[in-house]
């Protein structure tokens, strides 16, 4: 209650003030009508206070004080704006007990007074008809009208419209559009218009559809304001962001031009934009040290968090020039606000467009990071628009950093600097016998479009060998060749030294630093750890390629093979190993390479001989495991085991030649048998005989095919290819297709399987052969010592006669019997000996002609060969 009585006391004494400028009266007339003015002022103010009406502009203290500063001073008062800026300062500093709280209000009041006098005092000049009273008139623009009451007294007027009871419309006619002149003829010369208690309710409601109206007519300057809060994101008074629309409009109960709303709408896409940008940033800085952010997508929200910047300082420049009015160089003409929505819509043309590209980037790189993030940014880059390309590459300089430094890294110190998984190179840890084949690999997913497949693999390829060379080969040298490269490629071994757009410095950079470091590598391969000389001594041991030592293992470990495999031993075979090195030129190599060689027993099983399970292994340890894998060490296997296999058959039959041989004894012996069993005895053995050139003609053929045809000429090819290797995987693709070729001519490709495997029967066929020949040849020798041929030695007779008495007394002996019962047996041995080889011709015969039948259906060209060698009188394919 004191509160309002305090109101009302300063409000008289405002009023007091303001018309003690107005002249004394000099009668009591005049007297009389100055307070009768007195109070109409009065009621009139607190009218105006205790209504609903307010300002249609931010409330805005700072503000509000430099438009009256920048007022005076356009004004040419610049001593009053310098004294009021004085005041004001003083004014804002003071709070406390009896100070203003509500300072804004204060200084909008004295502008709006000022403005009013100011325009008052025109219209005067202007106009002789305008009376000086400060309250005879409406004036546009300033304070509300103020119409004196009838100079016949209130309570005439009151009666005369109470008679009269005017409607409301015509009144509102009136009161708004009859000249100052009329109203002076007509008895309206100011005060407050006192109405009946009848039209009391239309009044009312008059004034309240006035006061409506007047709240809901928005400038636009308080528009233009709102625009400049909502493209920050931020809701303004009027213009606000709709959830339904997903935008920023006006309210459909501000009522302002169509163009207006249209023009509105558009320029705040701009705060739709930015509020997309904006908070696809805070997710991600929210999320961040997340994987699925990573420092590629942190460098994309700096470019854009830095491009926001820019844009904050254009909005910044907005703002106040928003304050300033356009200078203009005569007072009297009227000066509007210098920034309007049209000049808002200039000036946004370019934010524009760099706001819409921003977030076209951030749908496009919401679910996407690393290199596939750059990759989908470059993709935008692609644009004729020189604004668009030069924004574009700005950003890509920005996000893809990370990405250039990765590769850096990568290519000049083998470091793989990817914490979040973002780099197109994807290691994982392996055994360092994998480390080149499985422990860095590409991840194309995360390959930008704008560095190719062929240098990303240049990429890949020299990290791996700085790697191994590190890893496996125990090297530190690559350094030295590293920080060459990035000396003839123009470039800095330090951070930052590529960057977007540098394409050719970093293909170069890649260029020099692979040819330096494969080349270093290489070198490092065949001096230190001696490549070439290992690859030749498995040609040499598993591949049985040294012939004096195969020869002489395979006939000092012949008789312990005969054994059961269950019976060997691995530790007796191993010293047979090293009296066959020692025995043959195998023992001038090198230490290294003889003691990498080692016997192997292979799993048995039961039955098996130990020629079944005898093989040869090669150690090949870090960092020549890389080439020598298990899986190529059980290639390698496969073919020694099949070479192995082929060696015994020939030893076989070399072993039975030596028993079928012909001499002097035999032939003695064979003149003094019967003649029936004489001529049953040279028909086995000339089938024996004739069978064995059949075997010996195949195996010899076959042989020189494998060791000539084969290993011979895939070594060459090997060794040609070696000497062209640039780095290691020319290397390695030299080996596996030397590896390749052998398997696949020596018929152990999937492709040759049933060849194989009738190749195989063949050589079980002619082992039995070679059994039976013994049995036969032995029969022989036994025929011969029971027959006590006079003529032999005293020596060997002693020797038979040992041999003779020890076959006395085995049951079923030859010895005891008659001649006549020793002629029946041995016709009957050899019947029975002539049937087995019989047989054993007829089934060799099929098989080999069923092998023959194969070559030439066979994919590879070099089985051709083996066909025409094995039948080049064309006798096999007479007889099929």
């Amino acid at each position: 209650m004191d509160d309002g009585k305090a109101v009302v006391d300063l409000v008289k004494q405002l009023v007091n003030r303001l018309l003690a400028a107005q002249p004394a009266p000099n009668s009591t007339e005049s007297t009389t009508t100055a307070q009768s003015d007195h109070q109409q002022v009065l009621r009139y103010a607190v009218r105006i206070l205790s209504s609903r009406m307010t300002p249609s502009i931010a409330a805005d203290e700072a503000a509000m004080a430099e438009s009256i500063t920048r007022r005076l001073a356009t004004q040419g008062n610049s001593s009053d704006a310098l004294t009021f800026a004085d005041l004001y300062s003083k004014f804002a500093l003071k709070t406390g007990p009896g100070s203003v709280s509500n300072k804004w209000a204060l200084l909008y009041l004295l502008k709006a007074i000022s403005e009013d006098r100011k325009t008052h005092q025109k219209l005067a000049q202007s106009d002789s008809r305008v009376s000086s009273g400060m309250f005879k008139m409406s004036v546009p623009g300033g304070l509300p009208a103020l119409f004196d009451s009838e100079r016949n007294g209130s309570s005439n007027g009151i009666s005369d419209i109470s008679r009269r009871k005017l409607d409301k419309g015509r009144h509102d006619d009136n009161l708004r559009n009859l000249p100052v002149k009329e109203t002076s003829e007509k008895g309206w010369s100011g005060g407050i218009l006192m109405v009946s208690k009848e039209n009391a309710r239309d009044m009312a409601y008059r004034e309240f559809a006035n006061l409506l109206k007047e709240e809901n007519e928005v400038s636009e300057e308080v528009i233009v304001r709102d625009v400049l809060y909502a493209c920050q994101g931020i809701d303004g008074k009027y213009v606000r962001f709709d959830k339904v629309i997903d935008g920023y409009a006006l309210p459909d109960t501000v009522k302002v031009p169509r163009a207006t709303r249209v023009m509105v709408r558009k320029l705040c896409e701009l705060g739709w934009l930015f509020r997309k940008v904006k908070g696809y940033i805070s997710e991600s800085m929210e999320r961040f040290p997340a994987e699925e952010v990573g420092t590629v997508g942190q460098a994309f929200c700096a470019a854009l968090q830095d491009e926001l910047s820019e844009y904050y300082k254009l909005l910044a420049v907005l703002e106040a020039q928003s304050m300033n009015p356009i200078p203009l160089v005569s007072d009297s003409a009227s000066s509007g606000n210098y920034l309007s929505l049209r000049r808002l819509s200039v000036w946004f043309a370019e934010p524009m467009v760099k706001m819409r590209l921003m977030a076209v980037l951030v749908d496009s790189c919401k679910v996407l990071r690393g290199g596939a993030m750059a990759g989908a940014i470059h993709m935008h880059a692609q644009h004729g628009d020189p604004l668009v390309h030069e924004f574009m590459k700005r950003l890509l300089r920005r996000v893809s950093s990370p990405l250039f430094e990765m590769v850096r890294s990568w290519v000049l110190e083998g470091e793989l600097e990817d914490i979040f998984g973002e780099f197109f190179v994807l290691g994982q840890p392996v055994k360092a016998e994998s480390l080149w084949r499985e422990g860095y690999h590409l991840h194309t997913v995360m390959l930008p479009s704008f560095i190719s497949q062929s240098l990303a693999h240049r990429i890949l390829r020299t990290g791996k060998s700085i790697n191994f060379l590190r890893v496996c080969c125990e090297d530190r040298s690559w350094a030295d060749a590293a920080t060459e490269s990035a000396e003839a490629a123009g470039t800095t071994t330090r951070r930052g030294g590529l960057g977007y757009g540098e394409t050719d410095a970093l293909e170069s950079l890649v260029t020099e630093a692979a040819k330096r470091i494969d080349k270093h590598l290489m070198d490092v391969m065949y001096t230190q750890y001696k490549f070439k000389e290992h690859c030749l001594a498995i040609k040499r041991y598993l591949l049985l390629g040294q012939g004096d030592f195969v020869q002489y293992l395979m006939d000092i470990v012949g008789p312990e093979l005969s054994e059961p495999a269950n019976t060997i031993s691995s530790f007796k075979l191993a010293g047979l190993l090293e009296s066959a090195i020692r025995s043959s030129n195998a023992q001038y190599d090198d230490f290294d390479i003889l003691d990498r060689l080692r016997v192997k027993m292979m799993p048995h099983n039961t039955g098996d001989r130990g020629w079944d399970v005898f093989s040869l292994e090669y150690d090949a340890r870090v960092p020549l495991n890389t080439v020598f894998t298990e899986s190529v060490m059980a290639k390698y296997l496969r073919i020694f085991n099949f070479l192995w296999k082929l060696r015994r058959v020939e030893h076989a039959l070399i072993g039975a030649w030596k028993m079928m041989k012909p001499n002097c004894i035999t032939s003695h012996f064979f003149s003094k048998l019967p003649r029936a069993v004489k001529l049953q005895l040279t028909l086995t053995s000339r089938r024996c005989q004739v069978l064995w050139d059949e075997m010996n003609h195949f195996l010899t053929n076959l042989q020189y095919y494998i060791m000539f045809e084969v290993l011979e000429v895939s070594w060459s090819n090997f060794s040609n290819e070696m000497e062209v290797a640039k780095d290691l995987d020319d290397l390695l693709a030299a080996h596996e297709k030397y590896l390749h070729s052998i398997v696949e001519k020596s018929l152990l490709g999937e492709r040759s399987q049933a060849l194989y495997k009738t190749l195989f029967v063949l050589f079980d066929l002619i082992l039995r052969f070679r059994s039976h020949a013994d049995r036969l040849y032995e029969g022989i020798s036994e025929l011969r010592a029971r027959s006590a041929d006079p003529s032999l030695p005293a020596r060997d007779k002693i020797k038979s006669g040992r041999h003779l008495s020890t076959k006395s007394s085995e049951p079923g002996s030859w010895l005891g019997e008659g001649r006549k019962a020793l002629t029946q047996r041995a016709g009957e041995f050899l019947r029975n000996m002539g049937q087995d080889i019989d047989s054993i011709s007829k089934e060799y015969s099929s098989l080999f002609g069923g092998f023959m039948s194969q070559l030439p259906v066979q994919q590879h060209i070099d089985l051709k060969f083996l066909m025409f060698r094995l039948d080049f009188t064309e006798f096999y394919s007479r007889v099929s």
